[in-house]
């Protein structure tokens, strides 16, 4: 198992629970995965995948998660593709006769696909090895994100009844734990529950008066850096974007209001670091596998605190330092109260204002914002100051200021606790200018490819290089996320400009 770790994806060591899950899924029973954002749930059933004979299925709510997770399994030499609407049906067919012959390790389809005629048929005629599905909240009436489609999935077991079968999410309360198991018919299951901390993230709350001259702020500070900004409505959305792009920022929206094509051409612009902030109401983000998103604006009030956790947990996914600010303004309840009184079901009505009372709590907390959040999901935290939230420290742990920003967002690395598992830098301890200098080589190679610039290396994996200047394909390997498939794709011109760095400079 550790050699395919270091080969295929490049990590020395498994994070908490990786090696207990994939080893639960070796031995063909079947389980559910509560694993916070970045915490490393793919990993849970593609190593397996890789190990076993035949081809995992992995069921994934949206097209841009897929096309993502299969660039980055590609470009790390595992043979992946995805089946999905937005293919033709010859390409579906050329997928399928690929998975026919043997020659996929993963496969990833949407849950609507299993309800197409005859596609059942095709996946009993595969090896499959394990059925992973992935955002299994989706599944649930009870979970912030319900899906129809998703109630699909609840014949798997009936029609797959020796495959394990692997849940996966990075929220889920109690109901909807106990909704997924029901759901998907699970036998003999096994629940394992990360912790939901995420000590890379800072969370504060501020003022809604004047909120534009302090998000100008706040993005400024974050020059070239990913942002995300949540608004309440598709017009919000809009007079947020227009006012941003007026003072010559880069930013462009997502709602529902915009057609498929244009969505998803700005979907891809920010992926691939064409503009930095995406401002969107809370349909853009699910599917986001993007690690580098350095900061996480909610313009007005969530609608659960459940919705809240997963909407700043795209922020950071990489372990390095993010920032999560909420704006708070009372005027926000009117409006969601308005929303909560149309609607007809009473239960439903009942659990909307729930929520909406939790969220009000945590903009008027007095106490740590993060023991708040971890005690809503029932997981104890025993430190009475976090450190790293605007109610334990007069200020966040991270003051950014434009000066820095030729640092990894400008962030003081060292002030951020990591968790043991990951990785920690010293701020003034890798090269800056060497790091730039690699970035630059990434954009070019990520364009060339057409892919993701974090397809071809993440942040922290340049940040060990500009750390321990690799000056050969031995020291390139020892770096972190860096396996073979990458050493031969790119280690040449990577090392090539580390040498010349070194020869200018040294």
């Amino acid at each position: 198992m550790e050699d395919l770790l270091k080969k295929h994806f490049g990590y020395d060591t498994f994070r908490p629970l990786q090696k207990e899950i994939i080893e639960r899924v070796l031995l063909g029973k079947d389980s559910v995965v509560l694993m916070p954002t970045g915490g490393g749930k793919s990993l849970c059933f593609q190593l397996p995948a890789l190990i076993l004979e035949g081809v995992a299925i992995v069921i994934s709510p949206l097209i841009s998660l897929m096309k993502d997770q299969v660039d980055s399994l590609c470009a790390n030499g595992i043979a992946a593709d995805f089946i999905n609407s937005s293919l033709t049906p010859k390409k579906i067919a050329e997928v399928m006769d690929r998975a026919l012959e043997g020659k996929l390790k993963i496969i990833y389809i949407a849950p609507e696909r299993l309800s197409v005629p005859g596609f059942e048929d095709f996946l009993h005629s595969l090896c499959i090895n394990v059925i992973a599905i992935d955002e299994a909240h989706c599944i649930s009436q009870w979970g912030h994100d319900f899906r129809p489609d998703y109630r699909n999935l609840t014949v798997l077991r009936e029609n797959f009844p020796n495959i394990p079968i692997i849940a996966l999410t990075a929220t889920a309360t109690e109901d909807v734990r106990e909704d997924i198991v029901k759901q998907l018919s699970l036998q003999d299951h096994k629940m394992f529950i990360s912790s939901f901390n995420r000590p890379n993230l800072s969370y504060e709350v501020l003022p809604k008066k004047d909120s534009f001259a302090t998000i100008l702020d706040l993005v400024r500070s974050y020059k070239n850096e990913s942002v995300i900004i949540y608004c309440f409505s598709r017009n919000d959305t809009q007079i947020m974007v227009d006012k941003l792009n007026s003072h010559g920022l880069n930013a462009a929206p997502y709602h529902a209001g915009l057609n498929a094509k244009t969505r998803k051409e700005n979907q891809e612009k920010f992926i691939k670091d064409e503009i930095n902030i995406m401002v969107a109401t809370i349909a853009f983000g699910m599917g986001i596998d993007k690690p580098d998103v350095r900061l996480v604006i909610h313009h007005s009030l969530p609608k659960s605190i459940e919705g809240y956790y997963q909407e700043t947990g795209r922020a950071g996914r990489d372990g390095l330092p993010a920032r999560c600010v909420l704006f708070f303004s009372y005027a926000d309840k009117f409006k969601q109260d308005y929303f909560i009184n149309n609607i007809k079901d009473d239960d439903e009505r009942e659990k909307a204002q729930e929520n909406l009372s939790q969220v009000l709590h945590y903009g008027d907390l007095n106490g740590c914002r993060r023991k708040f959040l971890l005690n809503y999901f029932n997981e104890h935290y025993p430190e009475e100051n976090c450190g790293n939230c605007d109610r334990c420290v007069k200020k966040p742990s991270f003051k950014i200021t434009p000066q820095l920003s030729s640092m990894v967002g400008g962030i003081r690395i060292e002030e951020i606790q990591q968790p043991d598992d990951d990785l920690s830098f010293q701020e003034e301890s890798y090269d800056k200018i060497l790091f730039e200098k690699l970035k630059t080589l990434r954009t070019k190679e990520a364009q060339r490819l057409h892919v993701p610039p974090y397809v071809v290396f993440g942040d922290k994996t340049l940040i060990q290089m500009a750390l321990h200047m690799p000056k050969n394909s031995e020291e390139f390997l020892e770096i972190y996320g860096v396996a073979n498939k990458k050493l031969d794709q790119f280690g040449e011109q990577f090392i090539q400009v580390i040498r010349e760095y070194i020869d200018e400079n040294m």
